[in-house]
C-alpha cells in the first residue's frame, strides 16, 4: 500500500494533514518520500506575500519541474528544486504569489493540506511575528494512536 498522506507539525504544536499529490508530481512526491522524516525551519517568505518558505540552499531533490504554479492556494504546498533561486518548498497560508528577488518561480505543488488548514491563520502569525518555526514532515502513524488528533483526519474508536 503507498502512502498518500504526511504529517506536518509546526513549532511542536501545529499538525496539518497533506494529500501527496501522486498524480500530478509523482517524481516529486518520490523523492520528497525518500527523505523522511525531514526536519527544517520554517521562516516568513521574503517576497511571495502571505506564505512561509523552507529554505534549502543548494540541497537538491534530482528532479525538475512537474505540475509546477506560481499561485497556489493556501495549503498548497511546493517544492521549488532550484535554478533562479535556491532550492525551497513554499507553504502558503493566505494570497500567495511565489517569487524570488530575481523575479517570479514556479514550484511543484507536491501537498494539498487535507487536515489542519484551519490553522493556517495561526501558522502565519507565528511565523511572521515570532520568527523561525521548526517544522517536520513524517508518515502519519496511526498504529499508536499519535496522530489520531490531527485536526480534519478522523480519530479511531
Amino acid at each position: 500500500m503507498g502512502i498518500d498522506h504526511l504529517l506536518i507539525v509546526v513549532g511542536g504544536d501545529l499538525r496539518f494533514l497533506a494529500h501527496l499529490e501522486h498524480e500530478r508530481a509523482p517524481t516529486t512526491c518520490a523523492a520528497f518520500l525518500a527523505r523522511l522524516p525531514f526536519r527544517k525551519q520554517l521562516l516568513q517568505a521574503r517576497w511571495s506575500g502571505e506564505a512561509a518558505w523552507v529554505p534549502l540552499g543548494d540541497y537538491t531533490f534530482g528532479i525538475g519541474a512537474e505540475s509546477q504554479t506560481g499561485r497556489p492556494a493556501p495549503g498548497d504546498l511546493l517544492l521549488y528544486p532550484g535554478g533562479a533561486s535556491e532550492t525551497e518548498i513554499l507553504f502558503p497560508y493566505g494570497d500567495t504569489v511565489f517569487a524570488s528577488k530575481f523575479g517570479p518561480l514556479e514550484g511543484n505543488h507536491f501537498l494539498t493540506l487535507v487536515g489542519g488548514r484551519e490553522q493556517l491563520a495561526e501558522l502565519g502569525r507565528r511565523v511572521l511575528r515570532e520568527g523561525a518555526q521548526e517544522i517536520v514532515f513524517s508518515i502519519p502513524d496511526t498504529a499508536d494512536g499519535a496522530t489520531t488528533d490531527v485536526p480534519g483526519r478522523p480519530t479511531s474508536a
